[in-house]
């Protein structure tokens, strides 16, 4: 069984990270095409995240005053329970200290509420739905 690597994706790599964002939240979890594809991506960091050459994981990073923002982060369904999502949010957190930030926040689905507390988020702020999804704010400071 191959480690996850996490690598930040190239500009001929974007479409990757839009394929697997369009199975997982299209696809899977029936999110409107456009509440999912925004106008953000050429402003973000994208990740990919690969074991071997299969590409199992994206996620992007935006700027959001002194924080960064968290967004878009998907996982093939083959690959949950693997570590793919904490080795995403790992390299995001390390991407953000390194660019000097302060912490990173987040609107978790609720499904994944428990994975981020595991990963030492911390809830704030009133329950919300977005693409009818119910949602809750998160953050960590680094």
């Amino acid at each position: 069984m191959s480690p996850v690597q996490v690598h930040i994706a190239s500009l001929a790599q974007r479409p990757i990270c839009l394929q697997l964002r369009r199975v997982v939240f299209i696809e899977e979890q029936g999110v409107p095409e456009a509440d999912e594809l925004d106008d953000r991506d050429g402003e973000s960091l994208h990740l990919l995240a690969w074991r071997g050459d299969e590409a199992v994981g994206t996620a992007r990073m935006r700027l959001v005053g002194e924080l960064a923002k968290a967004e878009r982060v998907a996982v093939r369904a083959d690959a949950r329970g693997l570590g793919v999502g904490a080795a995403l949010m790992a390299r995001l957190e390390a991407e953000a200290q390194a660019q000097g930030l302060l912490g990173v926040k987040l609107a978790a689905q609720e499904s994944a509420v428990s994975f981020y507390l595991k990963l030492g988020y911390e809830i704030f702020g009133e329950p919300f739905m977005d693409a009818g999804i119910p949602h809750r704010w998160m953050q960590k400071a680094l």
